[in-house]
């Protein structure tokens, strides 16, 4: 199975994260954790961007706060998908870096999940890897099958406590 890179720009990011590493570790799939920063370490990040695909990547996950050119810095050095977490920063509530994220141009797309959704984004990144994994493709049926059924439950507690 191919494995899930998650880039973050701050280890600030790293909550967030734990949520993308959880729900990939509930799907059995590997990954890996790095903090490289687009303007900070832009060399180290277009390295594991260049080098994803021969690393064993299959999808790369990019989280960043504020400016938010993460997955925009990795998007544009690998033709892997890659799915942009924008992180809730301490002035604009998230909503710069969803904007920062989301208006990639033309040629260079990123997903992009909603503000702190981590958890989705490592949904996300395994219904990309389930496409050629139908073992994956089942695990992901049976979560379905499973959140629904969480749901329903709460249905019915409700409904006996009123």
């Amino acid at each position: 199975m191919k494995k899930v890179g998650i880039v973050m720009g701050s280890d600030s990011d790293l909550p967030i994260i734990k949520k993308t590493t959880d729900m990939l570790t509930s799907l059995g799939i590997p990954f890996e954790v790095h903090v490289y920063s687009a303007h900070r370490t832009p060399e180290q990040a277009r390295d594991f961007s260049v080098n994803a695909r021969k690393n064993g990547f299959g999808v790369i996950i990019a989280a960043a706060g504020m400016a938010a050119h993460l997955a925009g810095a990795v998007a544009a050095n690998t033709t892997l998908p890659v799915i942009g977490i924008p992180c809730k920063g301490p002035v604009f509530d998230g909503m710069d870096a969803l904007l920062a994220t989301v208006q990639m141009p033309t040629g260079i797309p990123v997903a992009t999940v909603a503000v702190n959704g981590g958890a989705n984004a490592a949904l996300l990144a395994a219904q990309i890897l389930a496409v050629e994994d139908k073992e994956l493709a089942d695990r992901l049926d049976a979560k379905r099958v499973s959140d629904a059924n969480a749901v329903l439950d709460k249905d019915a507690e409700i409904m006996t406590r009123l």
